[in-house]
C-alpha cells in the first residue's frame, strides 16, 4: 500500500525526475509537468488549466477530470505527482468537500498508473516558494514567474498554483524542501 503523506512513499532521487503538480479543482483544475535535471534544476515541460464544464453535474466533471489527468499522464509518464492537500476554512466547508471530490479522481489516475503521490498543503507550497505561507495569488503568480524565468506571469493562478506544487514536490524528492 503506497502512502500519500508528505514525502512518505517517495523515492529521493539523485538523477532525473518529471513531476506533474496539480491544482485540483471540479471547475477549473491546474496543472504543469516539471522536469529535474541531476543538480535540481527545474524545466516546465507542460502546464495549463482543465476547465471542466460548469454546467455538467458533478458526476460528469468528475469523469472529465479523471480523462484529462489520464491524458496528462499518458503523454508526460510522470515518475511522481504532487497534489494539493485539503484545507478547510469553516466558512468554506462547501469548497473543501468540492476539492476533495477532485482530488479522489486525481488520486485515482496516479494509483491505476503506479505514480507515488504527495500531498502537499497549500501554506506549505506558498511559503516553499515566497516564504510567506499565507501568500496571495499575484504573489504566488510572481514568484513561479521569477523562479522559472517566465517572461509572463502565469494565467490564471491555478497555473501558478500547478507550477508551485509541482516545483514544491520535485525539491522534497531531492532533499531540498
Amino acid at each position: 500500500m503506497r502512502s500519500t503523506q508528505p514525502g512518505r512513499g517517495w523515492t529521493r532521487v539523485k538523477n532525473h525526475a518529471r513531476v506533474v503538480g496539480i491544482d485540483p479543482g471540479t471547475r477549473i483544475a491546474g496543472y504543469a509537468v516539471v522536469d529535474f535535471d541531476s543538480r535540481g534544476s527545474a524545466t516546465i515541460v507542460d502546464a495549463g488549466i482543465f476547465r471542466l464544464d460548469a454546467d455538467a453535474t458533478l458526476s460528469a466533471r468528475l469523469r472529465q477530470l479523471h480523462e484529462d489527468v489520464t491524458a496528462l499522464l499518458s503523454e508526460h509518464s510522470p515518475s511522481h505527482m504532487a497534489l494539493e492537500a485539503v484545507f478547510s476554512h469553516v466558512d468554506h466547508a462547501r469548497t473543501a468537500i468540492q476539492m476533495a471530490h477532485g482530488r479522489g479522481v486525481v488520486l485515482l489516475a496516479a494509483e491505476l498508473r503506479g505514480i507515488p503521490v504527495a500531498e502537499l498543503p497549500p501554506a506549505e507550497v506558498k511559503r516553499a516558494l515566497t516564504g510567506k505561507g499565507n501568500a496571495s495569488k499575484a504573489q504566488m503568480q510572481r514568484a513561479v514567474m521569477s523562479q522559472c524565468g517566465l517572461a509572463e506571469i502565469p494565467e490564471p493562478p491555478d497555473v501558478a498554483d500547478a507550477i508551485g506544487i509541482a516545483l514544491c514536490g520535485g525539491r522534497r524528492l531531492r532533499g531540498v524542501a
